[in-house]
């Protein structure tokens, strides 16, 4: 079906900021804003055919402005944690802005999801798309390279939204993009996603320490809680006295993926008993986020006047390693200049 384009605000650094109105013929809607790129809604039937929004954010546009807890955005240029704010390619080191303590978090001060996008629609194998673009220049937030980065968002018959990431730079550079929603299967305004069920394709993962950093480490699963090898609540690791979920105050933590990164896999999947919701994951990405909303605090009024607490919503952000710079068996996040960078990562949803 055709996109709609709808105002949300004029003239914006002199650049109109849009929603982007994508629907399917099952009635799925998914809404997306050229700031950002952020997806600010998606309705989604439940097993007795009710839509309801499962995804975190806000009705201003002023909010998202700040957006401290990331809602909805494109991270880049490099998604997740480089520690110390520093890396080095070539023999040349880049110090980049410091955001998170002496580290730096999801692009630094002004991400991705802060930025005014290009958008326009486009047609992509007969179906209508969403087609943003970005030229971040060489030294935005000290990054080397002038990186052009386009994101394409489409919306299939199958409930899926795929979502198509490309990036070239003109010198050698690093480039890890994810998107950051929050999602909640009974609803965005549902409360806690403790009885969620979660299973993630993946028998190890990198853990973590104090300042939410990989070790280095790439540890089995087994014998802890976070092994997701098979469905489960997600509750019982949350209050469990694990020693990666009291570092992280919860899940915050990168699961090794078993994908081959030629085509979409599957990464995860997570089911609402209540809703009768299922949403399935696909990517190309070595590593997956999954992230449980440890830090939602209800400070600030979000849609439909609600204010989001801890653990009401969880990320699931496809990725290259945290922290991977450092550490050189960690996939590698360096691209050299005219090497494009080509990853899709894909949500489908279902009812069981």
């Amino acid at each position: 079906m055709a996109i709609l384009r709808e105002k949300f605000i004029d003239g914006c650094d002199n650049k109109d900021i849009d929603i982007f109105v994508l629907s399917n013929k099952n009635g799925m809607t998914v809404k997306i804003t050229n700031f950002g790129g952020i997806i600010t809604s998606m309705l989604v039937p439940d097993r007795n055919g009710k839509y309801d929004d499962v995804v975190l954010g806000y009705d201003r546009l002023e909010d998202y402005f700040e957006n401290a807890p990331y809602f909805g955005g494109i991270i880049g240029r490099y998604a997740n944690r480089i520690e110390n704010s520093r890396f080095e390619i070539n023999g040349a080191e880049y110090i980049l802005n410091n955001n998170e303590g002496r580290n730096h978090l999801h692009g630094g001060n002004k991400g991705f999801h802060k930025v005014i996008w290009e958008a326009e629609t486009v047609i992509i194998d007969n179906r209508e798309c969403l087609k943003l673009t970005y030229l971040s220049k060489d030294g935005e937030e000290n990054y080397p390279g002038n990186l052009k980065t386009t994101v394409i968002y489409s919306l299939g018959d199958d409930n899926s939204l795929r979502i198509d990431y490309f990036a070239v730079s003109d010198k050698d550079t690093v480039i890890n993009l994810t998107n950051h929603s929050y999602f909640n299967l009974s609803g965005h305004g549902a409360g806690e996603i403790t009885n969620h069920q979660l299973k993630i394709y993946s028998d190890k993962f990198t853990p973590i320490n104090e300042e939410f950093l990989p070790t280095g480490e790439i540890l089995d699963v087994r014998g802890t809680q976070m092994d997701f090898t098979s469905m489960k609540p997600i509750g019982t690791g949350l209050l469990s006295d694990d020693i990666q979920i009291k570092l992280g105050n919860g899940y915050d933590h990168n699961w090794v993926l078993n994908v081959s990164g030629t085509a979409p896999e599957k990464a995860a999947e997570l089911y609402d008993p209540e809703s009768g919701r299922f949403m399935e994951v696909y990517t190309t990405k070595p590593g997956i986020q999954f992230y449980s909303g440890n830090n939602l605090c209800g400070d600030k009024e979000a849609k439909d006047k609600i204010r989001y607490r801890k653990w009401g919503g969880l990320c699931l952000e496809t990725q290259y390693f945290p922290n991977s710079l450092k550490h050189k068996h960690f996939p590698s996040p360096v691209f050299s200049a005219g090497k494009e960078y080509k990853r899709t990562t894909i949500y489908r949803f279902l009812t069981q």
